[in-house]
């Protein structure tokens, strides 16, 4: 499979892979319509934490690729018993991978309420639950605070019950005018954090209490309107739709 991935790649993405990394998945986004069913899956419905969206599946209206780009567009419109829709688009049974790098270049919508995220949960989700799979937050933007970026961790406590999170932040001012390339490095040892090739957090192992990332992970890139944290300041309905642009997204593996 990696070979028919590689060989389907463009020579300017292979050219584009950082010194000592092999590319072995991505989309460059090259093509007209609904995002690539053979890259791509959806979330669907009233998915966690008290989000307004509805997640729709398959429908351009809410993503689709166009002008080389991916565009996950929040709507205001009455759906399904939801105020808001949007789209969630996830790898979980097409793609995942354990250690590596992910880089994804990206321009944030603007409007008050909107919470954009690159991230990855580990691929047994459905049978050891969250957080014992684990979540790492590649980006994470809310619009109450422009301009912040947030890299997180979350996993299950050691004891067994709850779970906890470490993070930092870093400020990229024009995240909602400009494309940024977000970027995490996975490996046995730790965590690392960029933007713009800028390493801004890391997260180190240290043993295994503390450490549930030794598993294969799934991507999902997704915005969600409102919530727990996007919603802290309230919701500008008057601003939607809301568009969230991705460039590219790339996956490489140190060469060995």
């Amino acid at each position: 499979m990696l070979i028919a991935i590689l060989l389907g790649t463009t020579l300017a993405t292979q050219a584009s892979a950082p010194h000592g990394w092999t590319l072995v998945w991505g989309d460059e986004f090259d093509r007209t319509g609904l995002p690539d069913a053979k890259k791509w899956d959806y979330e669907t419905g009233l998915v966690r934490n008290k989000e307004l969206q509805f997640y729709t599946a398959r429908r351009k209206e809410n993503a689709r690729v166009e002008d080389g780009k991916l565009i996950v567009e929040a709507r205001k419109e009455p759906f399904q018993g939801a105020t808001f829709t949007s789209a969630s688009l996830i790898t979980l049974g097409k793609f995942a991978f354990q250690y590596g790098r992910v880089e994804v270049r990206a321009k944030l919508p603007k409007a008050l309420g909107t919470w954009p995220a690159i991230w990855m949960m580990g691929a047994d989700r459905s049978i050891v639950g969250w957080p014992r799979c684990g979540e790492i937050d590649v980006m994470e933007h809310v619009a109450h605070n422009p301009g912040v970026i947030h890299g997180t961790v979350h996993q299950l406590k050691a004891e067994g019950a709850g779970y906890w999170s470490k993070g930092d932040k870093t400020e990229v001012p024009d995240c909602m005018d400009a494309f940024h390339v977000y970027a995490l490095e996975w490996s046995k040892d730790g965590l690392d954090w960029f933007v713009d090739g800028r390493k801004y957090f890391s997260f180190p192992y240290e043993g295994p209490a503390k450490w549930t990332f030794d598993r294969p992970m799934y991507l999902l890139i997704n915005l969600a309107v409102g919530g727990t944290w996007g919603a802290a300041k309230g919701v500008d309905e008057a601003a939607f739709p809301q568009r969230y642009e991705v460039d590219y997204v790339r996956v490489f593996q140190r060469r060995k």
